[in-house]
């Protein structure tokens, strides 16, 4: 990709301003609450630009134009999945999460299971999570690649600098800061995109006339099965995502929260459309290149050039604003959920571990992402959405509207069942259909037959009348 002067001035420029922005979020940040949630201050636009900084990035955008390259309308699940999911934390979510007081997915479910559940639940939100970091990864890289000049190798290493320098300093402040001024340029941006697109195909009728209808104008163009658990694993893995959660917890009060989801909502489900409309278009226009190229060169070849460099610079920061998020997130389980259970650290101590974390989740990443450059980011981030909530969503939900009527040896014995199997099921049988199912179904047995044997007995919630003290 060849960047004119215009592109390059209006992407520095850009690029400057959110430094600007993540350095003054970093002066926010006096101790670990700060850091992980805020000091639980948040306003409603914070708690959007949280969720939305983190949801709408590389994915949502240059993975959405990707798979909508190979499959079409299908590749729209990834932002629709999710907003719907938003709108079920907002509605029966955010006011039990947020008045609970807590600030972390497995602090929630120790609460209600005993202790047993927590480390469980921290390995299987991190190990999600993990695949996520990885697909933003995979969409920043080439990006980066092509924007600066660097092989593929070079620009991995320059994205995780970047990532590392984005939140390490900011925490929740600096996602959430950032997130709302990503999300006026990311408006901007695919505001341009979708004229452009749209415009360039002679509207809808163009679409149809290059396109046949199945698979490009299907939202099952991949199978319905496939397509189905896709939407489905969008919907349980962000409600079980601890980093979205983390915006709910920052918020300073129940209604905040509530208001501050719905929003992330209403940004977020529209957000794929213009990434597909972008990947069909090169599709029609540019079938030879690279599926990941197709939003990048689309932004070069269609928009003008000011425009244009400040699309390329919103990409970039939405891949590196999603990864620092999702790693923020995975830091504040590990350091609070398992190292600090071990160890009693001092606030000072727990801010240094928390970045600590960050760094070695995105380092652990990046040595992944070495052997996977060419492969669909979008399946990733299902795989990782899958994991989560196959794990984490029958517990997590029944501890918020069933409080107290499930043992917590039943609900431990879901969370390992869940994940063991749909990673298993991925593993050794990945031709078969989508592992998600085969997770929620081993979650939702597992539960039900360790409830039904201790009926009568002793259900073991030890730890959830001190927990609720404390």
């Amino acid at each position: 990709m060849q960047l004119s002067t215009a592109h390059m001035i209006s992407l520095a420029l850009t690029l400057l301003i959110v430094t600007a922005v993540g350095i003054a979020a970093a002066r926010k940040v006096k101790n670990a609450d700060d850091f992980t949630v805020g000091g639980k201050s948040s306003g409603s636009v914070l708690v959007a630009g949280t969720i939305i900084g983190t949801i709408v990035g590389g994915s949502a955008t240059i993975g959405t134009a990707q798979l909508a390259f190979v499959f079409g309308l299908s590749a729209w699940w990834f932002t629709l999945g999710a907003g719907l999911a938003l709108v079920v934390m907002a509605l029966y979510y955010a006011k039990p999460l947020r008045s609970s007081g807590l600030q972390t997915i497995p602090q929630f479910l120790v609460v209600h299971f005993g202790s047993a559940a927590g480390p469980i639940a921290s390995a299987a939100s991190s190990l999600g999570i993990f695949f996520s970091v990885v697909s933003n990864l995979l969409s920043a890289t080439p990006l980066a690649a092509a924007i600066f000049g660097l092989g593929s190798g070079q620009a991995l290493i320059l994205v995780v600098f970047l990532i590392i320098a984005y939140v390490l300093f900011g925490g929740v402040w600096g996602t959430g800061l950032v997130g709302v001024l990503k999300t006026g340029l990311m408006f901007l941006a695919l505001g341009g995109v979708f004229v452009a697109a749209y415009t360039g195909m002679g509207g809808w009728s163009g679409y149809q006339a290059a396109l046949p209808p199945f698979p490009w104008f299907s939202l099952f163009g991949r199978g319905a099965w496939v397509d189905a658990a896709s939407g489905l694993s969008l919907i349980v893995g962000t409600l079980t995502t601890q980093t979205y959660i983390q915006a709910i917890y920052a918020a300073k009060n129940e209604k905040a929260a509530r208001n501050g989801a719905l929003l992330a909502a209403l940004v977020t489900l529209p957000t794929g459309i213009p990434a597909v409309m972008a990947g069909m278009y090169m599709r029609v226009h540019y079938p030879d290149i690279a599926p990941i190229d197709a939003l990048p060169q689309f932004i070069l070849s269609q928009l003008s050039p000011w425009l244009g460099g400040i699309a390329l610079a919103t990409l970039l920061l939405a891949s590196i604003g999603s990864a620092a998020g999702l790693a923020l997130g995975v830091s504040a389980m590990l350091s609070r959920d398992i190292l600090a259970a071990r160890w009693q650290f001092s606030d000072r101590a727990l801010l240094k571990v928390n970045r600590l974390a960050v760094f070695g989740v995105t380092l652990c990443a990046a040595i992944f992402c070495l052997g996977n450059l060419q492969s669909l980011v979008l399946e990733w981030n299902f795989l990782s959405m899958g994991l989560r909530g196959a794990g984490i969503f029958l517990p997590l939900t029944l501890a918020i509207f069933l409080p107290g009527r499930v043992c917590g040896q039943a609900a431990v014995t879901s969370m390992v069942a869940g994940v063991g199997v749909d990673l298993g099921w991925k593993i050794f049988f990945p031709t078969l259909f989508d592992p998600l199912y085969a997770g929620l179904l081993a979650s939702l047995a597992a539960l039900l037959v360790t409830q039904l044997a201790l009926k009568g007995r002793t259900c073991n919630t030890a730890d959830l009348g001190s927990e609720k003290q404390q």
